[in-house]
């Protein structure tokens, strides 16, 4: 089930952050987040554990997707598409005008899963992940 994040989930979803990024986010930046005004974080939690989270910054009417995550053992049952669901839904709720996206250029599935919700690549940005280092497909959802 999709809920928003408490603080209770803290640990659970720093450690799926370590396991699913390798540039991964710190326990002390996730929880700024919750607390943050601008920050959006659901969970997807079943049998008292979390399965996958998600980030939605919104910043004077534009969206910002700054996280989605599935841990590896519960991926392609639908938990992504769900969570995506929950922050383009949130998002135009709260009447953001287009919602933005990065995702490493050899992540197609994640990039098919935007583009099934209306995301479409606009452009490029060279080298922006490390570790390895990768080229980011920004990503658009323009309209309410």
């Amino acid at each position: 089930m999709i809920r928003q994040m408490s603080s209770c989930d803290l640990e659970q979803v720093a450690k799926a952050e370590q396991m699913c990024f390798a540039e991964s986010w710190s326990y002390s930046l996730l929880e700024a987040g919750i607390h943050s005004p601008y920050d959006r974080y659901f969970v997807w939690e079943q049998e008292m554990k979390i399965w996958g989270y998600c980030c939605l910054r919104l910043l004077a009417g534009e969206g910002e997707i700054q996280r989605i995550a599935v841990l590896p053992e519960y991926r392609r049952l639908g938990i992504g598409r769900k969570l995506m669901a929950a922050m383009v839904n949130y998002a135009m709720a709260e009447r953001a005008y287009a919602i933005r996206l990065e995702v490493r250029e050899s992540n197609l599935a994640a990039q098919r899963l935007y583009e099934s919700f209306g995301f479409t690549a606009e452009a490029v940005r060279k080298g922006y992940y490390h570790n390895p280092s990768e080229d980011a497909i920004i990503m658009w959802r323009q309209g309410r």
